[in-house]
């Protein structure tokens, strides 16, 4: 692969590895824990709300590209020296387990219980028990997921200055 192709995918998947752990940060710093002070049936709603608007193309793109994107750089720099290669690989080790895995396995399984949940003739008694089905295992999962972005982003910082001091890529 030739060199300024991989370095505009380490940028890409840089940039869209940043804005996935913005994403995540955002929503355990902000939104998970403001619409937690929510009663039981309007935070299932906010929730369920937040979950439909979010799946879009765009979501998508910032959220799955680095998990393509860093499996495409860690091969492509296989042969590379150690200083560029292994926080390549822990960064791609990271987002894959830590955001993608733990997404596909655990958040999503969580959103889609709680979108098939008809909220409009639900009892208190059911919303109260579905939000204590739902809140605590999915913000637990998502702080996994905030951290692994978040130093996904710091370890393909570091190998994007490793490549502008010298480290030949």
């Amino acid at each position: 692969m030739e060199l300024s192709i991989k370095i505009g995918i380490l940028l890409f998947a840089t940039l869209l590895t940043g804005l996935s752990a913005g994403l995540c940060f955002t929503w355990t710093n902000a939104i998970t824990s403001g619409i937690g002070r929510l009663d039981d049936l309007n935070y299932l709603r906010a929730f369920q709300h937040m979950n439909r608007t979010i799946l879009n193309p765009l979501f998508f793109v910032v959220f799955f590209g680095p998990v393509f994107l860093s499996l495409t750089l860690t091969y492509s720099y296989k042969s590379y020296p150690a200083q560029i290669l292994w926080p390549l690989l822990a960064a791609t080790i990271l987002y894959f387990f830590g955001v993608a895995i733990v997404t596909i396995f655990g958040n999503v399984p969580l959103n889609e219980l709680l979108d098939k949940t008809d909220l409009q003739g639900i009892d208190l008694e059911s919303a109260k028990s579905l939000r204590n089905t739902f809140e605590t295992k999915w913000s637990n999962l998502h702080l996994i997921r905030t951290i692994c972005s978040a130093l996904s982003f710091l370890l393909l910082l570091l190998v994007c200055l490793l490549k502008n001091k010298g480290i030949p890529i």
